[in-house]
């Protein structure tokens, strides 16, 4: 089975506001950089929707170790929390409606697809990867704003 790295990272410029997202792909040393951005949305949706587009990305069942910094979306799959919250019919342990449901069941679907493990990494720190990732997402922010300036 091949072995896919995939490193994540979303960011939103205010909250909600324009975001952006961005993976890069590694396997046998090769990179694929796929990134976008969102006119109106989240950090957490960015986040989760750069892991989606990454898993997306692979043609065949693989070995994936997927790094992030968000724990908005590592924790509930580390921690159990997602399986929880589909047997719960979409709430948490309190009560309270999950948010974003629409991701979170579009991720289960890619992740149903490979074997995988998630890695927490720590954020804008020394992985050269994560902080690449930011940058991207960061620059389809700006794009989005540059848009704006010439429709003005």
């Amino acid at each position: 089975m091949k072995h896919v790295e995939i490193y994540t990272d979303g960011a939103c410029s205010n909250n909600p506001g324009k975001g952006g997202w961005a993976a890069i792909l590694i396997y046998k040393g090769i990179e694929k950089i796929i990134s976008g951005g969102y006119a109106n949305t989240t950090n957490n949706r960015m986040e989760l929707f750069a892991i989606i587009n990454a898993l997306k990305q692979l043609k065949e069942r693989c070995s994936v170790t997927v790094y992030s910094d968000s724990a908005y979306s590592l924790d509930p799959i580390l921690k159990g929390w997602l399986i929880d919250w589909q047997n719960n019919n979409w709430k948490s342990s309190s009560g309270s409606q999950i948010k974003n449901i629409d991701l979170w069941k579009a991720l289960i679907v890619e992740m149903n697809k490979h074997k995988l493990n998630f890695v927490k990494v720590k954020g804008h720190s020394d992985n050269e990867y994560n902080n690449r990732c930011d940058k991207l997402a960061k620059e389809e922010i700006k794009k989005l704003e540059e848009q704006d300036v010439k429709k003005r």
